[in-house]
């Protein structure tokens, strides 16, 4: 699976590809830049990579999107730097993106970890912020499932999908960082502090909220940041736990196309 992924995103849109690293926030932050038209900022998952998160989707968005994907701290291609992973701090790496990338607002796309990172940059940079994409995440402890708050504090390289471990060794500058990347990525989220229901409250930009029926995340908790947000939308695969979100294209290419597609107005 994961070489079948890797190598669909080699094959992205190549006709019209970016490939670089940025000087944001301390990083060295590798980015992709795929097609052409309105910007589409894509945030991936905890302990993943463009591929394992965004590649069965990228090709389809990037046909009249400019898709910008880029790989946070400690994560893919990037490499690590001295502080922990924090959601604040990965929403200013991406508005500092933008800013060395010439680009003033975007749509942003985040699954999961990268979720709760889109909520956080229409929170602290909201100008940047046309439409959110938010898949499989959470704004309080309480909104995941008991059983992975337990497998997070077991977190090993060995015990981490097989899929994402793979993908991080195959292209990171540093593969034998793979064990303070999960553990990093397992403190960030065992020391979450929930976000105030007037945080959400506050964000203005038009939201889609996507979570699958079996996700890591519960169901009544992506209605209740639905029922938050003064525009939200709520969608809930059937049949679909946090793995597999990603990979229903049959499902969300019809739903996210047109979100993005309609003017931020209506």
């Amino acid at each position: 699976m994961v070489a079948a992924l890797l190598a669909a995103g080699c094959a992205l849109h190549d006709q019209h590809v970016v490939r670089g690293y940025a000087p944001v926030s301390g990083l060295r932050m590798y980015y992709e830049i795929h097609g052409r038209g309105r910007p589409l900022v894509l945030l991936h998952g905890g302990g993943s990579t463009i591929e394992t998160s965004f590649g069965t989707l990228l090709p389809a968005l990037a046909k009249t999107r400019q898709v910008i994907a880029f790989e946070q701290q400690g994560h893919g291609r990037t490499a690590d730097v001295d502080r922990p992973f924090r959601f604040e701090q990965s929403a200013d790496d991406a508005a500092a993106l933008l800013d060395y990338l010439g680009i003033g607002q975007a749509d942003f796309f985040g699954y999961s970890n990268g979720g709760s990172i889109a909520l956080q940059v229409a929170i602290r940079h909201p100008q940047r912020v046309r439409k959110l994409v938010v898949a499989s995440a959470m704004y309080r402890n309480d909104g995941l499932v008991p059983e992975l708050a337990e497998s997070l504090e077991h977190a090993t390289p060995e015990n981490m999908p097989a899929e994402l471990a793979e993908a991080y060794l195959a292209v990171a500058p540093h593969p034998e960082q793979l064990p303070v990347m999960v553990e990093k990525c397992a403190e960030r989220m065992l020391n979450f502090e929930d976000w105030p229901p007037e945080v959400l409250r506050s964000i203005q930009a038009p939201t889609l909220i996507l979570i699958g029926d079996a996700d890591v995340v519960r169901p009544e908790h992506a209605v209740e940041m639905f029922r938050l947000l003064p525009h939200g939308r709520l969608a809930i695969l059937p049949g679909t736990d946090h793995m597999e979100l990603m990979r229903r294209a049959e499902l969300l290419l019809p739903m996210i196309l047109p979100f993005l597609d309609q003017p931020a107005a209506d």
